[in-house]
């Protein structure tokens, strides 16, 4: 089994917060305190990202759901619920088609059930020669202040810092075997349909990264869809209470 870094806070009911891409799981630091007082929060580092170690830069989303199933078991982590964040939204579905009914509920936060296109494919392997020509500093300084609204970068520069900072954490080989895991993932848009469990959905009208079209054209595959207006691909940061209090009542719904 891989080593699985992660903190936890809370009891009860297991909910575990998994990271985008360029993230830890120190980002959910703010969410998983105001959430521990009714349920057991649990946020992994993926791996080859923050303190959980890789070998090698290649790496399925498959195997990293295996990873994550073990890590569950040796924590005694059973029927989570599963809120991911982008990358973690993928991780999250490839979770959901290895373990089934044993996840409470699953929820996608600017993330998407479908594969990449042609286009975001080219994408990934251009982002995998730009790290190993430049590495890890100079391609997240400049990929995460795109992930927030133009018009809001001034206002959150400090959130902008933190995020850039924290994405400093992930190891150029986890950078690397992320963008090919995410390049070759499949759709899992019919696993997700027929889930009979809880399933929430959290878009941004501004996101440049999972575009709202996409959003749109599955959110009758989610029990609970929320859109929200001018807002980019850090829903947690751009609007923290308000994303917060979606995911808290998703899950208090999804034990109800």
């Amino acid at each position: 089994m891989s080593f699985i870094h992660f903190f936890e806070k809370g009891k009860g009911q297991p909910l575990i917060l998994i990271h985008g891409y360029c993230e830890t799981g120190n980002m959910w630091l703010d969410f998983a305190e105001a959430l521990s007082n009714q349920f057991r929060v649990l946020c992994p580092d993926l791996p080859g990202i923050g303190n959980s170690p890789i070998s090698g830069d290649q790496l399925s989303l498959e195997e990293v759901a295996i990873s994550l199933e073990e890590w569950m078991e040796s924590n005694q982590i059973e029927n989570p619920i599963l809120i991911g964040h982008s990358l973690g939204g993928y991780v999250s579905l490839a979770l959901l088609e290895l373990m089934g009914n044993r996840i409470k509920a699953i929820g996608l936060f600017h993330s998407t059930a479908f594969a990449d296109d042609a286009d975001k494919k080219a994408m990934r392997n251009r982002t995998i020669t730009f790290l190993r020509k430049y590495g890890v500093e100079k391609f997240v300084t400049s990929f995460v202040p795109p992930l927030f609204p133009e018009n809001r970068r001034e206002e959150l520069s400090g959130e902008i810092e933190d995020a850039i900072e924290d994405a400093k954490r992930c190891s150029l080989n986890g950078l690397i075997a992320f963008s090919g895991a995410m390049r070759d993932r499949k759709d899992r848009l019919e696993l997700l349909r027929q889930y009979s469990g809880p399933k929430l959905l959290i878009a941004g009208t501004a996101d440049g990264a999972v575009k709202i079209e996409a959003s749109r054209a599955q959110k009758d595959t989610f029990t609970h869809y929320f859109e929200l207006l001018g807002v980019g691909h850090m829903g947690m940061i751009e609007q923290k209470s308000e994303t917060l209090e979606i995911v808290r009542e998703f899950c208090r719904s999804s034990i109800g």
